[in-house]
C-alpha cells in the first residue's frame, strides 16, 4: 500500500451496521471509506472500479456469502480483508473457515457481550490498520470451492533448519503464540508435525470467547493431533494441543512430575485476554530450559518480553521470518529484543521442532 490514507471498502447487507464501520473510519485522519456494498456483486464491482486498500465483509450476506466472495477475490484480486463476524456458533464456524483461506482477521459485530462501542471502534480500527499492510499471498492450488487444498503430515518433505539441533535434554513443553494471521499460520504448522511426536503443545492465540472452541474442534477434526480447549488444572499430556480459551488468561504450573493448566479470568496484559505473555512468563518460570517458545504472525508487541524471559531461563525460542509472517509485529519485536535463537519461514518450523526435541518422522509417502 503506497497511498497517504488507508483506502476502505465496507461490504455488508445490513446499512446500520455499514454505517456504523463509516462513522468509525471517518473520525480517523489516516481513513477514507471509499464506498459501500449491501452484497458480494456489488462488491466485486467496486473492487475493480475503487480499488481499496482493504476490505471488511460481512460472513452472512444473501446471495453470495462473505467466505465464497472472500475464496473468489483470493484466486482473482488477493488483497486483505476483515471478516465482521457474529459470535454465535455458526459465525465461528464461517469465520475461522475464512481465515484460514486467506482473511487476515476478523472482529465480532456489537450486539453481544459487555463490549461498548468504544472498544469495537477501537478494535476495528486497530485491525484494519494492520490488515492494510498485511502480506497476502494467492492460494497455488486450489479445490473446487477455491479453498487451499493442504498435504497431509507425513508428506511433507520441507527440511528442517540446519542450524537447529537436539538440545541434548528433555523437552517438556512447546509454547506458541499468536496473532494477525495466526489462525492458519497455527494449522500449517501443525500439518507439518506427525501426530503424536512432540510435547504438549501449548497455544495461545488472541481470539474472542466463543470461538476458541471452535477453533480447537476445527483443528482436532481437520488433523491428526488431539487438540482441546484448555482447561483448568487439565494435566498436560505429550501429543496434545491446548488452546488458550478466549476471554480468559491461560498459564501453566509444574506440580509433581507433572504440569497442569491454568485457566482465569485475570486482567488484561498488553490489551488482551488471553495474553502471549502470560502464558510464557509461566513457561519461562515453571518449565525453563525445557520449553520451546514460538512466535508466530501477529500485530503488536505481545509475547516478546515473555519470551525473552523464556529464554534467560535457558528456553530456545523460535520466530516466524517477516517473509512468511501476514504481519511482522510480534514475531519482529521478539527478534529485536533479542529473544530468539532462529528466524524460521513458517514451512521449515514445523520439522524443525520435531528436529529440536528428536523426533522420529516417518518418511515421507510417495
Amino acid at each position: 500500500m503506497t497511498r497517504n490514507k488507508i483506502r476502505v471498502l465496507i461490504v455488508d447487507d445490513n446499512a446500520i451496521d455499514r454505517e456504523l464501520l463509516t462513522s468509525f473510519l471517518e473520525e480517523q485522519p489516516d481513513f477514507e471509506v471509499v464506498g459501500q456494498a449491501a452484497d458480494a456483486f456489488e462488491a466485486r464491482g467496486k473492487v475493480k472500479s475503487l480499488r481499496p486498500d482493504v476490505l471488511t465483509l460481512d460472513v452472512s450476506m444473501p446471495g453470495m456469502s462473505g467466505i465464497q466472495f472472500r475464496s473468489n477475490l483470493m484466486r482473482l484480486q488477493p488483497m486483505p480483508v476483515v471478516m465482521c463476524s457474529a459470535t454465535t456458533e455458526a459465525g465461528a464456524d464461517v469465520t475461522l473457515e475464512a481465515l484460514a483461506i486467506g482473511a487476515v482477521d476478523f472482529v465480532t459485530k456489537p450486539g453481544t457481550g459487555s463490549r461498548t462501542l468504544t472498544e469495537y471502534r477501537d478494535t476495528v480500527v486497530a485491525k484494519l490498520r494492520a490488515a492494510a499492510y498485511a502480506q497476502v499471498r494467492r492460494p497455488t492450488v486450489t479445490g473446487a470451492t477455491g479453498a487451499p487444498l493442504r498435504t497431509t503430515p507425513g508428506s511433507q518433505s520441507v527440511p528442517a533448519h540446519p542450524a537447529a539441533a537436539r538440545l541434548g535434554r528433555a523437552v517438556d513443553v512447546i509454547a506458541i503464540g499468536a496473532s494477525t494471521g495466526g489462525v492458519a499460520a497455527i494449522e500449517s504448522l501443525l500439518e507439518t508435525v506427525p501426530a503424536g511426536v512432540l510435547p504438549p503443545v501449548l497455544v495461545t492465540q488472541h481470539i474472542p470467547a466463543g470461538f476458541s472452541r471452535r477453533f480447537a474442534e476445527r483443528l482436532h477434526a481437520q488433523l491428526p493431533h488431539t487438540v482441546l480447549e484448555a482447561t483448568p488444572d487439565a494435566r498436560l499430556e505429550p501429543g496434545h494441543v491446548y488452546i488458550a480459551p478466549g476471554g480468559q488468561q491461560f498459564s501453566i504450573v509444574r506440580r509433581g512430575d507433572g504440569y497442569r493448566c491454568v485457566v482465569e479470568r485475570g486482567e488484561r496484559v498488553n490489551l488482551h485476554r488471553p495474553s502471549v505473555d502470560v502464558l510464557f512468563h509461566s513457561v519461562a518460570e515453571h518449565a525453563g530450559s525445557r520449553a520451546i517458545g514460538v512466535m508466530l504472525t501477529g500485530m503488536g508487541s505481545d509475547g516478546a518480553q515473555g519470551m525473552r524471559a523464556m529464554r534467560e531461563r535457558g528456553a530456545y525460542n523460535i520466530v516466524q521470518d517477516e517473509a512468511s509472517s501476514t504481519v511482522w509485529g510480534m514475531p519482529g519485536a521478539a527478534a529485536e529484543l533479542g529473544a530468539a535463537h532462529l528466524q524460521l519461514p513458517l514451512p521449515r518450523i514445523g520439522p524443525t521442532l520435531c528436529q529440536i526435541v528428536g523426533a522420529v518422522v516417518p518418511p515421507p509417502r510417495d
